[in-house]
């Protein structure tokens, strides 16, 4: 299996998290939770990103905040 390194990027003036599984692609999206969308390949399924909108206001409010998405992973020792 080969390794995929994990980015992300941040739109401060939209605010919006981009996390990207390997290199940004063309996917599509599956709203998984209000303003969280799960990226994922229309072909092999895999998932290729998460989508995270009004990011900073979601964490900056009173009560500590987490979200909660599964992600299938495969783990092999180096």
């Amino acid at each position: 299996m080969a390794r995929k390194k994990m980015s992300f990027s941040y739109d401060k003036k939209a605010d919006v998290l981009y996390l990207s599984v390997g290199k940004p692609k063309k996917s599509i999206s599956r709203e998984v939770e209000d303003g969280v969308l799960l990226r994922f390949d229309s072909k092999s399924k895999e998932i290729t990103g998460l989508t995270i909108m009004d990011f900073e206001s979601r964490f900056q409010k009173a009560k500590p905040r987490t979200i909660d998405v599964s992600l299938d992973a495969h783990l092999q020792s180096a």
